[in-house]
């Protein structure tokens, strides 16, 4: 599939974005958050804020844009639409609890977990969009909610714990947490992978045609004289040792780099804590905005089977 960078920026900083909302949503009220209103600004406005610039750059990949609005009315049958749907919904509660925090000094538990429960929800509803295509073995499956989630969680975690180290010393069991979804996001990863190098191919170029009673199936020739819609977004491959190469630097820069940093808070003073929970944070967006490309430019659609792949 053609990775298009308006859509690899949009799940990335919006499943942050959202990531941090669960997370303050969940600790709101308790002692783990600063009870000041200076951290509810710069809290829930980062989250917010990231998931309000990861739904713009997503509208830069709609053929018509200004038809965005049509997509809320399919809700019933259509992931995008649920997904539109509820990204939005999430702001009532957390507008509710940024106003209650911020203006009042008083933290709504109740708007806090249902913040949490649509943004969890919103991050689901983003990976159901891929997981629902059937044509594209790689992404219908159950490995792909699942990272989704893992990693949302995970980045979202290492900005909170660099928002913390700016106002307060962050609580072990925090610390430990961001570890903890550090090595969850690793393996949920991993677990990808190994599931589609390992799983055979569902359709062949035989099965596609019908023509497998025949023997081998090859193309002979093209179907059109210059590239197409399907080929230029359906049809990008990348190179097993390039896939390879990347799988590495996705790994290191996602999750190893934040790991080592990460665990340097529990013994660092403030200001070398501080330093290497914000690089922590950057890195991880990075890793995750490499491992995001590589989901796009490793799926395959079943339609390239018509345009000379041989399996998908």
């Amino acid at each position: 599939m053609h990775p298009a960078l308006s859509v690899i920026v949009f799940t990335t900083i919006s499943g942050a974005g959202y990531g941090l909302l669960i997370l303050i949503g969940v600790l709101s009220g308790t002692s783990i958050l600063p009870g000041n209103r200076w951290f509810a600004f710069f809290g829930l406005g980062l989250s917010l804020g990231l998931a309000s610039l990861g739904l713009l750059a997503s509208m830069f990949h709609l053929g018509r844009p200004e038809r965005a609005w049509r997509a809320f009315s399919q809700w019933r049958t259509s992931w995008l639409s649920r997904e539109g749907v509820v990204s939005l919904a999430v702001f009532l509660p957390a507008g509710t609890l940024g106003i209650g925090w911020l203006f009042f000094g008083h933290v709504l538990v109740w708007a806090g977990w249902l913040s949490a429960a649509l943004a969890a929800l919103t991050i689901f509803c983003t990976a159901m969009i891929y997981t629902a295509l059937k044509p594209i073995p790689r992404w219908h499956n159950g490995w792909v909610p699942l990272n989704y989630l893992l990693l949302g969680l995970m980045t979202g975690a290492l900005l909170l714990l660099s928002l913390l180290d700016v106002f307060t010393t962050p609580a072990p069991a925090l610390v430990w947490f961001t570890i903890a979804s550090i090595v969850a996001g690793a393996a949920g990863k991993l677990g990808y992978w190994h599931h589609i190098d390992r799983t055979p191919a569902l359709s062949t170029a035989e099965s596609a045609t019908g023509l497998g009673s025949w023997g081998k199936v090859r193309l002979l020739e093209a179907p059109h004289s210059e590239e197409n819609y399907l080929m230029k977004e359906m049809g990008h491959a990348i190179a097993r040792k390039h896939a390879g190469r990347l799988r590495w630097i996705a790994l290191a820069s996602a999750f190893a780099g934040p790991l080592v940093l990460t665990s340097l808070a529990l013994w660092a003073p403030g200001p070398a804590a501080m330093a290497a929970a914000v690089i922590a944070a950057a890195l991880g967006l990075i890793g995750v905005l490499i491992e995001r490309w590589l989901f796009f430019a490793e799926a395959k659609h079943t339609v390239t089977l018509y345009y000379g792949a041989a399996a998908v």
